[in-house]
């Protein structure tokens, strides 16, 4: 029963993107075009060697952002405005994911590789404003990105979350690695599963999975 595995729950961590909307929202295509042409301005590159450059700091340094502040020295407040200043109008209201997520015992936060104000946007698109105690961006990790462990430490002493008393929700496999290793019950929601020791649950309809959590019977 999925439920008995989440009866020691009391801190719910989830990510934004892919996790909270569903992939076919495909914001991250709006988002990866803005970053592409930041990365063209800033460095005086073709788009080609932007998009290039984009997926290889992703690969190597967790988000593009990090590769741009560690080996360009870029502020990263006008990156992150930049790259999140996108279309939402197609985003959907969930009530149901919204009852699902209330019905959780304890405290509930987002923590997002993104920036807060654009995660409060897209919370608000979709129906789930106000119902997390917190949102967490990446400026409040000190712009270092998850899969760093000393990111997720850094919010986790901030919002004084207990990871052998929490659980995280994420898209990307790789983010889930420092969570179980703290201790966390870690859930992979994404399309198709992903085999790896680190993942405990995988689920392509977060609605549905948290009713089985919440589910007494």
């Amino acid at each position: 029963m999925v439920a008995r595995s989440f009866d020691h729950v009391r801190h719910w961590v989830f990510d934004l993107d892919n996790t909270l909307y569903p992939p076919e929202a495909r914001l991250f295509d709006q988002i990866e075009t803005r970053m592409t042409a930041y990365v063209m301005d800033t460095l005086g590159v073709a788009r080609a060697e932007a998009n290039r450059l984009r997926r290889v700091y992703w690969a190597e340094y967790g988000t593009t952002l990090a590769g741009l502040m560690e080996l360009h020295g870029i502020d990263p407040a006008p990156y992150l405005t930049h790259v999140h200043e996108i279309d939402l109008s197609h985003l959907a209201p969930d009530p149901e994911l919204r009852a699902r997520i209330a019905d959780l015992p304890g405290r509930r936060i987002v923590y997002t590789n993104g920036s807060a104000p654009y995660a409060e946007r897209v919370l608000a698109a979709r129906g789930l404003a106000g119902v997390f105690d917190a949102v967490y961006g990446v400026e409040h990790a000190g712009f270092r990105p998850k899969p760093e462990r000393a990111a997720f430490e850094r919010i986790f002493a901030r919002d004084g979350t207990e990871p052998d008393k929490a659980a995280m929700f994420e898209d990307d496999p790789r983010n889930l690695a420092a969570p179980h290793a703290m201790g966390m019950r870690t859930v992979h929601v994404a399309p198709e599963a992903h085999a790896a020791d680190h993942i405990q649950h995988h689920t392509d309809d977060l609605g549905a999975f948290l009713a089985r959590v919440t589910d007494r019977n």
